[in-house]
């Protein structure tokens, strides 16, 4: 009789435990891949884009794994230095002839280049191989539910700033990033704490602006950037504003 009991108590664990992890939070790729798919992100494998940042105008090719970005900076009305970053290195041009650079400096320029493609295109770039993803929870921001993950890069692959670690704040409902910071190493260092704007879908394709802020006391740690936000406690760095914003998709 106590062993039919007890093997009813284990079935009946079993099929409770089955329950509860049904219910679990997704994993932070998980919840990556929908911010994937609700930003368009997909779409940019196979897209030209182009838009102006600041002095810059700025142009991002995607088709058949090959990538090709360029950076425009015109410095006379008949005179344009070009960037190009491509899957074979980088390039810099002036007019239509290539200019010799250091490779100090042409990994200065490239990475310059990759960081503003970079933060455009978010999320696209959550999914490339380099990447880890960690969920650290839940939080709100403005009212508003959101999951908090941490990002950070293998070394092989993961560029000049394989170091830099992101954070993201993916909404629980309707999964837009709608909120990043980011720990860096160049330039002495520091955080950024990012509040996207101005959000507007082009050709399927979710594009957004950002106000930049930074935190008055460096030795916080990033994760709490999020509540000096909800209290006031960050300064406002920057507005970044993506200007004249075309989109072609590349119809296979």
């Amino acid at each position: 009789m106590r062993s039919i009991v007890y093997s009813t108590f284990i079935i009946a664990l079993i099929a409770l435990t089955t329950s509860c992890n049904s219910d679990d939070e997704p994993t932070a790729n998980e919840i990556i891949d929908k911010a994937f798919i609700v930003a368009g992100a997909d779409l940019m494998n196979e897209a030209e884009i182009r838009f102006d940042f600041r002095d810059h105008s700025y142009s991002v090719k995607r088709s058949n794994g090959l990538f090709d970005m360029r950076r425009y900076t015109y410095v006379a009305a008949d005179s344009v230095i070009m960037d190009k970053y491509h899957n074979y290195g980088f390039q810099r041009f002036l007019n239509d002839s290539m200019i010799s650079i250091p490779d100090s400096m042409a990994q200065k320029y490239q990475a310059s280049v990759n960081s503003v493609i970079y933060f455009f295109s978010l999320p696209h770039g959550l999914k490339d191989p380099a990447v880890n993803a960690a969920l650290l929870g839940t939080t709100q921001i403005k009212g508003e539910d959101y999951y908090k993950i941490k990002v950070w890069f293998d070394e092989a692959g993961g560029g000049e700033d394989h170091e830099d670690i992101f954070l993201y704040w993916i909404h629980t409902a309707n999964y837009t990033v709608d909120y990043l910071a980011y720990s860096y190493n160049t330039d002495g260092g520091g955080m950024r704490f990012r509040a996207a704007t101005n959000p507007r879908t082009l050709e399927g394709i979710r594009v957004v602006d950002y106000v930049n802020y930074k935190p008055a006391d460096p030795s916080v740690a990033l994760v709490e950037l999020d509540r000096l936000f909800e209290a006031g406690d960050l300064e406002v760095l920057s507005q970044i504003e993506n200007d004249n914003v075309t989109i072609s998709l590349i119809k296979g």
